[in-house]
Order: C-alpha cells, then sequence, then structure tokens
C-alpha cells in the first residue's frame, strides 16, 4: 500500500512523503538538493519488508521551497514531525551524504528512544577541516568556499557544480544524457540561493559527538565512496568508532550499484 502525503513542518512548509510498505520503518533521506526518488531502488526493494518512508525535506524535490529553515537545525525538527505524525517507532534513520547532517540533528534534539538502527551514507560528521590529510573532509577549504562564492551564486553556476560533481564523484562510470539530465534536474527542483544555504550550514556542521553517541548506542551502518574509502575509515575509527564499515562505488553507490547496496543493507536489516 502506497499512501503519498504532504506534511505541514511548520506554517507554510510542507514535506513530501512516499509512505509504503509495512513492518519497521525504514526513514530515507536524500542529500543536498534531492528528493528521495534517488532513493527508487531501495524503495521498490524494501517496501517488501519494511514501512519505507521517504522524505523530501524542505526545500528539495516535491517539497514547500522555503526562504527559512534551509539549515540542518530545521532538517532535524522537520524530520521529528514527520515521525511524530506518522507515529513512527523502532525506526531506521537512513541518511545520504547530507542527509546524515539530518539524522546526527535529529539525535542531538531528540535522543535515541524511537531509533532502533542507523544507516550513515558516504558523509564524514564533520565535513570541512583544514587538515586534509588526516580528517574525511569534503575537499579542500579554498576548493568549498570557491564552490560557495562563485558557483552556487546563479542557476547556470549551480548547474555547473551539479554536472561536474555527477560526472567526477558521484558515480563510477560515464552517465548517459538522460541520467545526467535527471540527476542535475533533481538538484535544481532546489533554487541556487536556497542550495547555497545549505551547502553553507552543510560544510559547516560538526557533529563528531551525536556520531560517537549513535555509534556507541545502537547498531549502525557506515556506507563510504572508495575515492575516499580508507581515510573515511580511519577518521570514524578515531572518533566514533562501532560501526559496520562498508567501502565501494561513488557517492551515489546506491544508485549506481543497487544490488550490491541493497544486499548490504537487507543483511544490516536482518541482523539487526
Amino acid at each position: 500500500m502506497t499512501n503519498n502525503r504532504f506534511i505541514e513542518v511548520a506554517p507554510g512548509v510542507e514535506l513530501f512523503v512516499r509512505d509504503i510498505g509495512s513492518g519497521d520503518p525504514l526513514v530515507l533521506i536524500p542529500g543536498w538538493t534531492f528528493g528521495a526518488a534517488a532513493f527508487n531502488h531501495q524503495i521498490e526493494h524494501f517496501s517488501k519488508t519494511h514501512r519505507v518512508i521517504a522524505i523530501d525535506p524542505r526545500s528539495q524535490g516535491k517539497s514547500t521551497v522555503s526562504l527559512q529553515g534551509n539549515d540542518y537545525v530545521t532538517h532535524g525538527k522537520d524530520l521529528a514531525k514527520v515521525i511524530e505524525t506518522l507515529a513512527l517507532e523502532n525506526i531506521t534513520l537512513l541518511g545520504w551524504s547530507f542527509g546524515c547532517l539530518t539524522v546526527w540533528e535529529y539525535v542531538r534534539q531528540h535522543g535515541l528512544d524511537k531509533i532502533q538502527s542507523a544507516v550513515l551514507v558516504d558523509l564524514s560528521p564533520k565535513p570541512l577541516s583544514t587538515d586534509d590529510e588526516n580528517d574525511w573532509v569534503e575537499g579542500p577549504l579554498d576548493d568549498i568556499a570557491g564552490a560557495y562564492t562563485s558557483s552556487l551564486r546563479n542557476p547556470a553556476g549551480q548547474r555547473s557544480f551539479i554536472t561536474e560533481y555527477a560526472t567526477e564523484v558521484m558515480v563510477q562510470r560515464k552517465l548517459e544524457a538522460d541520467e545526467l539530465a535527471w540527476i542535475v534536474d533533481e538538484s535544481l527542483n532546489t533554487p541556487y540561493y536556497v542550495a547555497a544555504n545549505l551547502f553553507a550550514a552543510g560544510m559547516f556542521s560538526d557533529y563528531r559527538v551525536e556520531a560517537k553517541l549513535l555509534n556507541e548506542a545502537l547498531p549502525v551502518l557506515t556506507v563510504a565512496a572508495e575515492h575516499w574509502g580508507k581515510t573515511a575509515h580511519a577518521f570514524m575509527e578515531r572518533i566514533a568508532p562501532g560501526s559496520q564499515f562498508e567501502v565501494f562505488g561513488g557517492h551515489l553507490m546506491f544508485w549506481e550499484h543497487s544490488k550490491k547496496f541493497n544486499e548490504v543493507l537487507e543483511g544490516f536489516l536482518e541482523e539487526n
């Protein structure tokens, strides 16, 4: 049974939520500027065994584009509103990229009572650092600053930024023209001025405390892309050990290598 709905999380702000299947809830939270359509392979697969809740975050996908709350403190509050509205318990939270920040922010605000496990896909709990060699970061400080001050200043810049990121970081093969167009169009559902706010809010986040708390208290699966797998694993073992750790694919590995990702996630869910 599928029940697509809009859930009001603040006055005038609605999140589009796909609610499909039955069983323990698996809540899917996409990354920067993307809607939950990125998880279509996981929605189809896991809705056979779980109640899958796939969220378009504020200002992303089909959700309301808002001038307020385009930060991960607010996204954490929005997630809590969805969980409350749907009366969810025994939740597995799955965040991809900046969606991980929403997971950690929810833990910061509301603790672990409603969560039974978590899956964190390809993001450091501290995305930006000057220690590029030993920390798991999104990139050198100057590159991140350049993206914010130059690329994300207009629609053309955002389009160029996500096109380069998709072809160089997100996948490991040459994208077909229609695949690249879909990825870019997904990102451009979020206006450039909102995308810039979310980018800055994400890069300046620090959720090392929440990552450590989560990893110590509950079963956690961390999945990292190959291009920084060793660095990511060493960093997490140092600051927040305890999770099951998998390395494969690019940043969008659950889309490009969906069969393998689903097998890994299925094994984790069955064990926990």
